[in-house]
């Protein structure tokens, strides 16, 4: 370890030097937290699109440079340094003014942020997550604290002020602060508040300083993803009115509570992939379909967990949360990497210990290792007005299996391929 924080430092500062420190020429927007972080980067991008600056921005769904989109194929969040680089010197070579980068705790680790000059960074939120890689919470959170150790005064810091660990972060940054949260947002010595809010199953409306608000997104968790975006267009002297018109145009984020299908049953494909995030999900369907008037309204999930070592903690949480709220589970591979894919879903079927009945059989769950076989079964469960949830993958375009091995992979296609054949 204690060689490899020079190597990483070296590494970071040489990619900086190579392409003559970019990013003193950008307004770099640094995004960062436990969920939320795509989302409200591609909120970001469409609201300063808006504003009539070019922006570009990277996240694990895409690499966007004003209108041209280049999909993540990485498997990486945070890419590497020399392409992190690179890529600011092609927003600065492409005419960018502002560029907005996810920012993870493995990328802070590994000193990917390092030698990039922050203007503004945002925070999401907090839970448990990467404990294996980062050894404990605390240094888990310390990682993403050093994204705001490192802002300079003259930059801005924009917090969730809902989150249990905002204190942290207030403390950890001497910036300029802007505080969201679902009532308000504290702007710089001015207060917007937030009214009228209502989440539906289709949209989310609000009203803030007199404008009305409607976004393609659902849930509440996704509403403090709007609010963040909304902090950092008023931040950059964007009109409310021309935030909310950006925000009406986006029709759903790709892979995040995305509807493959509304009717005769819903069908969402999801990125969730730590246990809150996972409990909001099934939660918000759960509801969603208690609402119908259907007969049936069962949720049906097809869920994994990740392989190769990754927060093996998570997996039997995502057996506990997914037998509070599913009527039928179905266990199957999702990014197995080396490790053995039935070992992954023994893992998990050990939170299932509450889908019992009187004789304390487990019932209504099955284990099928084929991710297109456990979606097809899911499907042919599903009766209309029941939900079926596929989380874990949400857009990524591969499975990955052992020695960096890649399967081509989309769990939406899988699902609008094996409808089809349903249909027919």
């Amino acid at each position: 370890m204690a060689l490899q924080l020079p190597y990483h430092f070296l590494l970071a500062f040489s990619a900086a030097l190579w392409f003559w420190f970019p990013s003193r020429k950008l307004f770099v927007i640094g995004i960062t937290g436990t969920k939320g972080k795509t989302t409200v980067v591609e909120l970001i991008h469409e609201i300063l699109q808006a504003g009539g600056e070019k922006t570009a921005s990277v996240s694990s769904l895409r690499f966007r440079v004003g209108g041209d989109t280049e999909i993540n194929e990485k498997k990486i969040t945070m890419p590497g340094r020399f392409f992190l680089q690179r890529f600011l010197h092609r927003a600065v070579k492409s005419g960018c003014r502002y560029v907005v980068l996810e920012v993870t705790s493995e990328g802070i680790k590994q000193f990917r942020h390092r030698f990039i000059n922050f203007s503004a960074a945002v925070m999401t939120n907090m839970e448990r997550e990467h404990i294996e890689s980062h050894g404990s919470f605390e240094r888990y959170l310390r990682a993403k604290l050093d994204l705001f150790w490192r802002l300079p005064m003259s930059a801005v810091a924009v917090i969730n002020r809902h989150d249990p660990y905002m204190d942290r972060f207030c403390a950890a940054t001497g910036a300029r602060k802007i505080f969201y949260g679902k009532d308000e947002i504290k702007f710089l010595g001015r207060t917007y508040l937030i009214r009228d809010v209502r989440v539906g199953s289709e949209n989310i409306s609000f009203e803030v300083g007199g404008q009305n608000f409607t976004v393609s997104l659902c849930g509440e968790f996704n509403l403090y993803n709007i609010l963040a975006a909304v902090s950092v267009g008023l931040l950059q002297h964007i009109s409310l009115e021309k935030i909310s018109e950006a925000l009406a145009h986006i029709s759903g984020i790709p892979g995040r509570m995305e509807f493959v299908q509304k009717k005769p049953f819903v069908v969402v494909v999801d990125y969730a992939h730590t246990p809150q995030s996972l409990k909001n999900v099934y939660a918000f369907l759960k509801e969603l379909s208690q609402k119908s008037k259907a007969k049936s309204q069962n949720l049906i999930c097809v869920l994994g967990a990740a392989g190769g070592g990754r927060d093996k903690w998570k997996r039997p949480e995502f057996g506990r949360i997914a037998s509070q709220f599913c009527g039928e589970i179905i266990l199957t591979n999702e990014d197995p990497y080396d490790e053995n894919p039935q070992s992954i879903l023994d893992d998990i079927e050990n939170g299932l210990s509450q889908i019992r009945n009187p004789k304390s059989e487990i019932l209504n769950f099955r284990k099928i290792l084929d991710r297109r076989e456990a979606i097809r079964e899911a499907l042919k469960l599903a009766k209309s007005g029941d939900a079926v949830v596929i989380t874990g993958k949400g857009a990524e375009p591969w499975i990955m299996g052992p020695d960096g091995s890649k399967i081509p992979w989309d769990d939406r296609d899988v699902v609008r391929e094996e409808l089809k054949k349903i249909k027919t």
